[in-house]
């Protein structure tokens, strides 16, 4: 038998390809969503560090204690007794400070007492005598919160009221 040989057709048409667009436009597409999934993440990781760091505000907020009743000391001035009443209010952000206040409250009590009932009426009834002494009253107090908690804590100090007889 003859080999029939099938003679290879050559021809100049140009060889089919198949076109690379689809593979370029779909590594485009999930470079795009990449690159959308990173910024929306990157968004909400910094939205939730601002609810993280306004919720410690909240937390931040000023706390009150007022030291009930109302301190009442006696005091000589030159010519007679004389006596002083005083509304004393506790200012903080740090709860702490505030619990450890609550919990020391004779100590505080009997140190204001003190500083209370050694000041003279000449001082304590104009404007600038009363502010140091709401001075001298914050000091006592922090120094007592400082002992016992490490750190001052407590910011104000106020008076609520103030009246001399």
């Amino acid at each position: 038998m003859v080999d029939e040989e099938q003679p290879e057709v050559v021809s100049d048409a140009p060889v089919e390809r198949r076109s690379r667009m689809p593979l370029v436009i779909g590594v485009v597409a999930l470079l795009a969503l990449g690159a959308g999934g990173y910024l929306w993440q990157s968004h909400r990781t910094a939205h939730a560090g601002n609810t993280k760091a306004a919720a410690v505000d909240i937390s931040k907020a000023e706390l009150y204690l007022p030291l009930e009743p109302a301190f009442v000391v006696n005091f000589r001035d030159d010519e007679s007794l004389r006596y002083l009443q005083v509304g004393v209010t506790l200012m903080s952000h740090d709860p702490d400070a505030i619990n450890v206040a609550k919990g020391a409250d004779p100590v505080l009590r009997d140190g204001l007492v003190a500083l209370f009932s050694n000041q003279k009426f000449s001082i304590i009834s104009d404007a600038a005598g009363r502010q140091k002494l709401q001075e001298q009253a914050l000091a006592t107090v922090r120094k007592i919160v400082q002992a016992r908690l490490g750190r001052p804590g407590i910011d104000a100090l106020y008076f609520t009221s103030f009246v001399m007889q």
